[in-house]
């Protein structure tokens, strides 16, 4: 009998992905990662686990993005591994549930082979600009300026594209 599992959906850059496949596994931990969490199913007040899903995973993307602000070197490209982690690995942060900047938040205390991983999650070249522009804005929209939120808002427009984990290779060079 297989052991139930939760899929997890870990905010990277193109950076962080090459060190990963360099490693061979996602770290340093603790991970911060992102799932379908008791806080987000109250939030987006859904059953489709579809949708939860689509909604942890946007969240995650949203953390890659503040991940390429802090690193103005790494590829203007969100990337998000999606992975699944037996129940119990991903535990949320039951002080911040209902913070609104944490929701599906979830810790991981242990590295995660990449062997692991179910999927990437990645940009296409042509949302780099656009990308770009939301990372650079974004500490003026979490100050209040609008017209930085409406670009931030932006990279939203771009749905991240799938990839089977046997390109990641391709994907770093």
């Amino acid at each position: 009998m297989k052991a139930a599992a939760m899929r997890v959906y870990v905010p990277l850059t193109l950076s962080g992905l090459a060190e990963a496949y360099k490693e061979g596994q996602l770290g340093p931990t603790p991970l911060t990662a992102y799932a379908v969490t008791p806080a987000l199913r109250e939030w987006y007040v859904s059953d489709d686990i579809e949708e939860l899903e689509y909604a942890a995973l946007s969240r995650a993307a949203q953390a890659s993005l503040r991940l390429l602000a802090v690193d103005p070197r790494a590829p203007r490209r969100r990337v998000v591994v999606a992975v699944d982690v037996p129940d119990g690995q991903a535990v949320a942060d039951p002080d911040r549930g209902l913070d609104q900047s944490a929701l599906g938040e979830v810790r991981i205390k242990a590295a995660i082979p990449l062997a692991k991983a179910a999927a990437v999650h990645l940009d296409a070249d042509d949302a780099e600009r656009d990308i770009a522009a939301a990372a650079d804005a974004l500490g003026a929209a979490d100050l209040g300026d609008d017209d930085a939120q409406f670009t931030v808002d932006g990279a939203e427009d771009h749905e991240l594209l799938w990839y089977a984990t046997q390109e990641i290779p391709n994907l770093i060079e």
